[in-house]
């Protein structure tokens, strides 16, 4: 079964530039996207992958401020798409995070969340304090007792979990303890929702600062796992699949690891621009750099 995977946008977070990437931009505040997945297909009932924050103020309690507009609802986003709350069947998680797991509380309990087991063990254990909030915490312990209404995968202990025909759940391997990777068969290949294992494409993987290995991925400021499990589990997602979707940034397409494009409409498969990606041996010799990456203007 072939899936279209639609872009929803949830929530813009302004934070310090080195919570996303290690030590760029120190004490400098940028601003970031967080999108949710609406996964479709022509037989099967809406998917939705993470849904965002609760509110935007709830940011603040990280020191990070969050902007919802009034089209950035998750109800006005679905709708977008032809799509209501109720229509949703499964939501999946690819972490618990505070910008991830907020709107759950809007889904009824007839209406399964799928997550990793290990993710709802490590989001209890208050090993990260705030980014796993009280609330969130709570309404998946909730959904342990009602029928249903929690589906939970042993991703590290039983490998890959198909759980549709044509979306398979493995365990990320870094970001947190539980996060999964969710791989999604569309018309031109796989997508791999990749969560929060990577944050910023450019400066992580295309043209990775601080870093004179070739192919050799720079960390994120915020990780539960050692940046020897990041590192992997960022190789490990570049090569899981034909595109690569992140949570905080605009997906893209990957070739032998490699970014060759990115996409700047709302859906994958959709309209791509390509992007040169140099390894550092390359970049010395021609003297170059990458470029930071930018949406066109709209038209």
């Amino acid at each position: 079964m072939a899936y279209e995977i639609k872009m929803l946008d949830l929530i813009d977070i302004e934070l310090e530039s080195s919570f996303l990437v290690l030590a760029r931009n120190m004490g400098i505040r940028t601003r970031v996207k967080t999108w949710g997945y609406l996964i479709l297909g022509r037989d099967s009932e809406p998917i939705l992958v993470d849904t965002g924050a609760s509110h935007p103020e709830i940011m603040e309690t990280l020191g990070m401020t969050g902007i919802v507009t009034k089209e950035m609802t998750l109800r006005r986003q679905l709708g977008l798409h032809g799509v209501k709350i109720n229509d949703v069947r499964w939501i999946l998680h690819t972490h618990h995070h505070i910008d991830h797991a907020g709107q759950d509380s809007q889904f009824a309990m007839r209406q399964t969340v799928v997550t990793n087991r290990r993710e709802l063990e490590y989001s209890a254990s208050g090993i990260m304090g705030g980014q796993y909030p009280a609330e969130y915490v709570k309404h998946h312990i909730d959904r342990l007792h009602k029928p249903g209404a929690l589906r939970l995968l042993d991703l590290e202990l039983s490998g890959p979990d198909e759980i549709a025909p044509g979306i398979v759940c493995e365990a990320a391997g870094g970001h947190t303890e539980g996060s999964m990777n969710i791989l999604v068969e569309t018309a031109e290949g796989t997508a791999c929702i990749c969560g929060d294992v990577i944050y910023d494409i450019q400066n992580q993987v295309i043209d990775p600062i601080y870093q004179v290995l070739d192919y050799e991925p720079q960390s994120t400021g915020n990780q539960g796992t050692s940046k020897r499990q990041e590192r992997a589990a960022i190789k490990k997602a570049l090569n899981s699949g034909t595109f690569l979707l992140p949570i905080h940034d605009y997906p893209a397409r990957i070739e032998n690891q490699r970014v060759v494009s990115r996409f700047v409409g709302d859906s994958v498969p959709g309209p791509e621009i390509p992007v040169e990606h140099r390894t550092v041996s390359e970049t010395r010799k021609m003297g170059l750099g990458a470029a930071e990456f930018r949406l066109p203007p709209a038209p």
